[in-house]
């Protein structure tokens, strides 16, 4: 295997990473409509780790790989870097707030995690479709060049 297909198989990783992460939001958001805390917990510690680890592998495919060409042309071509440059921008500002979330969780003040919980969930769950959108508009769709 050389560095552009192990990179290629970091993109795929990457791919389910992301798609993990909005499934245990979606699942964490349910639990806690239910009242189902030690679930909720659960559930939001995957998708916060999945996040994490997503960020430590799609730098390491960026450095072994750096960027790749969109293939598609036209209008397929304003959907995808609408779509990608709105998920890095949101990727990089919803990391403060998950991170003061974990710390109201962690100071026990759960009101005011409810609160931020609000806003920040919508804007994680865009960033972790939108990630899988984007791989798969570049690797699947239209084939990077």
């Amino acid at each position: 295997m050389d560095i552009a297909q192990f990179g290629d198989a970091l993109a795929v990783f990457n791919a389910s990473l992301n798609a993990t992460s909005a499934a245990a939001l979606f699942t964490g958001f349910v639990l806690i409509r239910q009242r189902k805390l030690r679930g909720h917990r659960l559930a939001m510690t995957v998708a916060f780790g999945t996040s994490a680890l997503f960020l430590v592998f799609y730098l390491i495919r960026f450095a072994l790989t750096g960027t790749h060409e969109f293939a598609g042309e036209g209008v397929a071509r304003l959907v995808y870097f609408s779509i990608l440059f709105s998920h890095m921008a949101l990727a990089v500002l919803v990391v403060p707030f998950v991170i003061r979330l974990l710390y109201l969780v962690r100071k026990h003040r759960f009101r005011d995690h409810a609160r931020l919980a609000k806003w920040v969930f919508p804007v994680w769950a865009y960033v972790s479709i939108t990630g899988l959108l984007v791989y798969l508009l570049l690797y699947q769709v239209y084939g990077y060049s």
